[in-house]
């Protein structure tokens, strides 16, 4: 009777049942729309607040033997689960290149400086772990890009400003937390006055939320004029759908979808079990202090910046290995050299000694000129081992600086290195003010500081923005219905009217019971200490970031004539060397034709022949000293890399493209 008799009732949530269920498929496919418009111009947003990224992932870009790019945003459509798992990270590469191994035939490896520059760059392990702060700095700005504050690779002096993370504007660009939405007291039988304020939330990347929740309650009372029953008992799920997003603007959206159903015991109810939902849709402005691109893009900009820092202070690390790694170069040629002369000064001790020693046997040199003759043999023997072992740690030092690995064939191998040592020339010494302007222009530490100058610039920025008010503006819209199953009363029986979720979405969508507000939210410091301080230190800052840069510059010029003035004192050190070479061995020459006449002694031989070691010896030590200030005349005018054909992004990349 019941079922018959509702079936015919006329109620309007069941007339219009299947109304409502297309008017909220209509409704969930624009609020997907929505979303995706949103998404859309925050990307927007970003493409425009920077140079355009690489869309490529860290392990396509690997793949195609190019530097992987950390910072570039990832692909989430059509794969919208590749945005929740890990990054690949190439492992470490703890191998030495190929084209080490192919230097080495013969148990030998035959090195020109462009080669060895090139393997350092390839293979030392101090610039392998050093091109990490690079990829640190590309995540930093990949987090910024999230609306999240820059974290700053510390190692490369790429800081960030603590001005940017002080005041009202919090450590990132918003508030990642909270919903607009709550079912809130509708539903009730009264409602209530209320003040609305609301503030700005969420980053930049959107945020989707979802929950879900079911509670069984058992309330035992102490009446039965409230509810009807000793013991009320109620069961309640309850889901919510949520979204949220912050733009550079200082504009944050949010909407928010609750749905409740619940059944109770109690009786009297309108509905029971109940079905209530509520939408809310908010935006917030900030008007004064938030506002604007520049503050709320203030740590993409920093982490751009310290991008580049972390690039240059890279490349100066990659200078200063390379600065001593040819200097360790010079001093195995040298070292080569030392051995090839005391190898010839043991041959002339061999030869004398032979000499002597047939001139005693037929009777026309005393015995005591061939054990002279004799010991000089020995004591050149020492130095040719002193020379053997000075090369083989020079060597070893050489292995430490362009292998990851001194695998057997490596440790084993021979060193030899095929470039001379250099010729002094005039062209060597470059004018004085040519050379310092070549350093200001040429070194990375002049990029680092300029970097710091305008990040601390930014903070400035910011911390003004800081001194004013807050003032937001906000507007806010709220729709909810109300249904479920309720027993209607009419003359003989009572008819069971069964309303479903079709009635509550057409309540919803046809704004049934609206609620809307809008209004602003002004906060005003008195006296503003706070700012005022942060404001001042952060333009104390940029003034000591411009000292620092002036003193880089400063720092770089006393470098650069430090070098000059040494590579000419190295240059003569080198001419007088040679002139005093040449003159022992004309007097070495001279004595023994003294000897063949009969005019001189053995042991005259004996200490021209010394003479001349070290005066050979002195000759190769001024010329591998006059290398290596030729060296720091390239690392201070900032040519090193130029001068071993480095190229700045074959170094980043680890991989040398000739």
């Amino acid at each position: 009777m019941a079922s018959r008799t509702a079936s015919k009732f006329p109620l309007p949530c069941r007339v219009q049942e299947r109304r409502p269920a297309r008017q909220c498929l209509r409704l969930a496919q624009a609020l997907l729309l929505a979303l995706v418009v949103l998404s859309g111009v925050e990307g927007a947003f970003a493409q425009t607040s920077g140079p355009a990224q690489s869309q490529s992932s860290p392990t396509a870009a690997a793949s195609q033997s190019t530097a992987p790019d950390y910072s570039a945003d990832p692909k989430w459509f059509p794969n919208v689960i590749s945005t929740y798992r890990p990054q690949q990270v190439p492992p470490a590469d703890l191998n030495n290149s190929s084209s080490l191994s192919g230097l080495i035939h013969d148990g030998k490896i035959e090195l020109s400086l462009v080669q060895f520059a090139a393997a350092v760059v390839e293979n030392n392990l101090t610039l392998a772990s050093d091109r990490y702060d690079n990829y640190f700095a590309q995540a930093d700005l990949l987090r910024t890009k999230a609306g999240q504050a820059a974290r700053g690779v510390a190692a490369a002096g790429a800081s960030v400003p603590d001005a940017l993370s002080s005041g009202a504007l919090g450590a990132g660009v918003g508030n990642a937390g909270g919903q607009f939405g709550n079912i809130g007291s509708f539903g009730a039988i009264t409602g209530s006055a209320k003040s609305l304020t609301l503030g700005p939330r969420g980053v930049f990347d959107p945020t989707f939320s979802f929950s879900f929740s079911f509670d069984h309650t058992s309330s035992p009372l102490n009446t039965l004029v409230v509810a009807g029953t000793p013991v009320v008992a109620n069961n309640t799920v309850f889901f919510d759908l949520g979204y949220q997003q912050a733009f550079p603007t200082g504009t944050s959206f949010g909407v928010d979808l609750a749905n409740q159903r619940q059944s109770s015991t109690q009786q009297s109810l309108i509905y029971n079990p109940d079905l209530i939902n509520r939408l809310t849709v908010s935006v917030v402005q900030q008007l004064t202090n938030g506002f604007g691109l520049t503050v709320n893009r203030r740590f993409q900009t920093v982490a751009r910046n310290d991008i580049q820092i972390t690039r240059e202070w890279f490349l100066q690390q990659v200078d200063a290995t390379l600065a001593q790694a040819e200097e360790s170069y010079w001093n195995l040629v040298a070292a080569q050299e030392q051995v090839k002369a005391t190898q010839q000064e043991l041959q002339a001790a061999q030869q004398l000694y032979e000499n002597n020693k047939r001139q005693q046997e037929v009777g026309t040199l005393a015995p005591l000129d061939v054990v002279t003759a004799q010991s000089q043999v020995a004591s050149s023997q020492r130095d040719v081992i002193v020379a053997q072992t000075n090369l083989q740690e020079q060597e070893l030092a050489l292995k430490f600086f362009f292998s990851k690995k001194i695998t057997d064939a490596i440790g084993d191998a021979e060193i030899v290195a095929t470039d001379a040592l250099p010729d002094p020339q005039d062209a060597d010494v470059p004018p004085l003010e040519e050379a310092v302007a070549d350093g200001v222009r040429n070194r990375p530490e002049i990029p680092q500081a300029e970097k710091n100058v305008l990040n601390d610039q930014i903070a400035v920025k910011v911390s003004t923005s800081g001194l004013k008010p807050t003032f937001n503006v906000f507007g806010f819209f709220a729709t909810g219905g109300i249904s479920g199953s309720q027993q209607i009363l009419i003359p003989g029986s009572t008819v069971l009217a069964n309303g479903g979720w079709g009635s509550v979405w057409n309540q919803l969508v046809t704004f049934k019971s609206p609620e809307y507000a809008f209004g602003f939210a002004l906060t005003i410091p008195i006296r503003n200490r706070s700012a005022l301080a942060d404001n001042a230190r952060a333009s104390l800052l940029e003034r000591q970031a411009e000292v620092s840069l002036q003193s880089t510059e400063n720092q770089i010029g006393v470098e650069v004539r430090s070098a000059r003035i040494n590579l000419i004192q190295d240059k003569a050190q080198v001419t007088a060397a040679t002139a005093a070479m040449d003159l022992s061995r004309q007097t070495l020459e001279a004595e023994q034709k003294k000897l063949a006449a009969g005019l001189s002694t053995p042991y005259n031989i004996i200490l021209n022949q010394r003479n001349v070691l070290q005066a050979q010896l002195a000759e190769v030590q001024a010329r591998a000293t006059y290398a290596n200030a030729l060296v720091e005349m390239e690392r201070s005018t900032g040519v090193i890399r130029e001068k071993s054909h480095i190229d700045a992004d074959d170094a980043l990349r680890g991989k040398i493209v000739r």
